[in-house]
């Protein structure tokens, strides 16, 4: 399984961004069983959760996020966004796409990162 992120770039404070993350090999039905989310990390600092999703749909987002940030999946598309508004100079970091699918147990999928970068 393979993690492809995309949509990341720099933007000015303010600014919008959508993330898209979707596993390779992976069949509809694993797909729709898993929770997967997004994590970020910014220069000098530790990978954090921004924002993850279940398989109900129902999102978690971290206090920093929270009303500028949306986290969604398309089933259809075995596709999970990341839609970013409000963007600040704080969101600039590395973008990192995670899954855990229930049929692969308790492994821990990552993503290659994409960067996103906020200019005030």
């Amino acid at each position: 399984v393979q993690l492809q992120a995309s949509g990341g770039g720099s933007v000015q404070a303010g600014g919008s961004l959508r993330l898209s993350c979707a596993p390779s090999r992976v069949i509809l039905s694993t797909f729709r069983d898993s929770t997967m989310g997004w994590y970020r990390q910014a220069p000098g600092k530790e990978r954090v959760l921004v924002a993850t999703v279940d398989r109900s749909g129902f999102p978690n987002y971290a206090d920093s996020v929270k009303g500028r940030f949306t986290i969604s999946r398309d089933n259809t598309k075995k596709t999970i966004y990341l839609q970013m508004n409000s963007l600040t100079p704080e969101d600039t970091a590395v973008y990192y796409c995670n899954a855990r699918f229930a049929a692969y147990g308790t492994t821990v999928y990552w993503g290659q990162g994409t960067e996103v970068t906020v200019s005030s």
